[in-house]
């Protein structure tokens, strides 16, 4: 009973250490103006935050991944091969926390973690993305 409780207490514990997860949708990242694409001002407003975007992901370039694609509709090419000038509005680059990984998915995704704007080019890989979630938590929906 004693080992249950502390059970009880320590997934109460993590539970409430998580700020919110505020939802946003791919339809919600950018705006279209006479300039181009944009980021929302939603998008703007939730950088640095913590957020919830359900998604798919895109067919990994390995069998376990530390990071991966998440698109708005399953993928069967690479969204990798582009450059930021290219970079499609319904593709977000998911990071892993380190020591963990996961399997590939063709399930919708729901991740939760914290938002990062800006062109910003992957040091290990070369990638280039333009909105990063560092996750703290992803789930398949069945």
């Amino acid at each position: 009973m004693r080992l249950f409780l502390l059970g009880i207490f320590a997934l109460l514990t993590v539970t409430l250490a998580q700020p919110a997860a505020e939802p946003i949708k791919f339809a919600e990242l950018y705006t279209t103006t006479i300039r181009g694409l944009n980021f929302s001002p939603k998008t703007l407003e939730l950088n640095g935050k913590r957020i919830e975007l359900l998604g798919y992901m895109a067919p990994p370039l390995r069998p376990r991944l530390t990071f991966f694609v998440l698109t708005k509709t399953p993928l069967a090419v690479c969204p990798f091969c582009t450059s930021a000038a290219d970079w499609p509005p319904d593709i977000v680059v998911v990071y892993l926390p380190k020591g963990r990984d996961t399997l590939s998915s063709a399930y919708p995704m729901r991740i939760r973690g914290r938002l990062e704007l800006g062109v910003k080019e992957d040091p290990e890989t070369g990638f280039v993305s333009m909105i990063r979630i560092y996750a703290d938590d992803w789930s398949e929906i069945r």
